[in-house]
């Protein structure tokens, strides 16, 4: 699985012009299931995330994590993650197909609940308007393929 991570001091997501999810300091988490993951993946980017110290301490040092702080995540499927760029149209053939993917988006919000953390979410599969209001900016890619 691939996410694309962003410290926020606030997020939200419309569908249609309804709101659909919303957090107040927190991460926006763009997440991409790919062919082949499987629920031990989404498991381990949620833990990961979840443990990620990104947020300042009281020295200004980026050295805490989403459940230290009691921040909230906002999740949002995002399949262009998976874009190949070999030529000028990117291709998507390495996302999982849409109904696996839905099923690890929800698995991976479920275990970044099971870590603690607070969330929302955007409506898999659809058209979404995403707002933030950028904390740093902090923005990390990560890829289960990698940790």
């Amino acid at each position: 699985m691939r996410a694309v991570v962003q410290r926020v001091t606030r997020a939200a997501v419309h569908v249609d012009g309804r709101l659909t999810g919303e957090i107040g300091p927190g991460l926006l988490i763009l997440v991409c299931a790919m062919q082949g993951d499987t629920e031990a993946q989404a498991d381990q980017l949620a833990a990961k995330i979840a443990k990620l110290r990104i947020f300042k301490d009281s020295a200004g040092k980026m050295n805490l994590s989403l459940r230290d702080t009691g921040g909230a995540a906002l999740i949002v499927s995002q399949f262009t993650l998976a874009a190949d760029l070999r030529g000028n149209r990117p291709g998507f053939s390495t996302a999982a197909a849409p109904d696996a993917g839905r099923v690890l988006y929800q698995s991976f919000t479920e275990h970044l609940r099971e870590q603690g953390i607070a969330t929302a979410n955007g409506e898999f599969g659809a058209d979404m308007a995403v707002s933030l209001l950028n904390d740093g900016p902090v923005t990390i890619w990560l890829d289960t393929a990698t940790l």
